[in-house]
């Protein structure tokens, strides 16, 4: 199995300065991600180019397709290339297996829920803290996940259910992740000691027919409990 920085082309590694209001770190090698720990931080980045799936990426977006299992990570891995009808050689199999390796390693965790779908509603449009401890996302194809960083974000507004409007003190510093990114998000479960988790939202595609591939990973809790 290649190495999840084996699979893509990757840039010797970079990381935002880091200030006081912020909780996000993005980098251009995977072990960014293990920053995720760090008591400040509730979001880690990966950036990376991921041109060598297109082919495969595009096949999978021909069809509708939502595929959503529980497990460790043999049978996730396995329905799921039984399901997608993906071979062993797969790029996008090698790469998904990677990234859940990685996460396994970050979260130390044994059992996961993997979902992985084509998408083109507008899903979660509201700025939300997910109930969770981590998650791993990545979007194939499409516009990325739009996240804020902790000086952007009302508090009270967000505990109160406002608005998008009333949760984002500024809108042209909303963040959003690129296509191909890894991203670790904390959510509101991860241990109480550290910073709250991140505030995120879906980009909105209803409106101009896009499509998106979506990957996502939870520890599943109830399994790990």
């Amino acid at each position: 199995m290649l190495s999840l920085q084996g699979l893509v082309k990757t840039k010797k590694r970079t990381v935002a300065s880091s200030t006081k209001a912020e909780n996000g770190v993005v980098g251009t090698t995977p072990n960014i991600l293990e920053d995720i720990h760090q008591k400040h931080l509730n979001i880690t980045v990966y950036n990376r180019d991921i041109s060598s799936l297109d082919e495969e990426i595009i096949n999978l977006l021909k069809h509708d397709m939502t595929f959503d299992s529980r497990g460790d990570e043999d049978t996730v891995l396995n329905k799921l290339k039984q399901q997608i009808k993906l071979e062993e050689q797969s790029l996008i199999l090698q790469d998904i297996q990677s990234l859940l390796l990685h996460f396994k390693k970050i979260t130390k965790a044994n059992h996961f829920r993997l979902y992985l779908a084509t998408i083109n509603t507008n899903m979660c449009r509201k700025f939300h803290m997910d109930y969770n401890s981590l998650r791993i996302l990545c979007t194939y194809s499409g516009p990325g996940t739009l996240w804020l960083t902790e000086d952007n974000v009302n508090r009270n507004a967000l505990d109160a259910y406002g608005s998008n409007e009333c949760i984002v003190i500024d809108e042209n510093k909303i963040k959003q992740a690129k296509t191909g990114a890894v991203l670790i998000l904390k959510g509101a479960k991860y241990s109480k000691r550290f910073t709250k988790g991140v505030v995120h939202r879906s980009p909105t595609i209803e409106e101009s027919g896009q499509k998106r591939l979506l990957l996502r990973i939870d520890i599943h809790q109830s399994l790990n409990a």
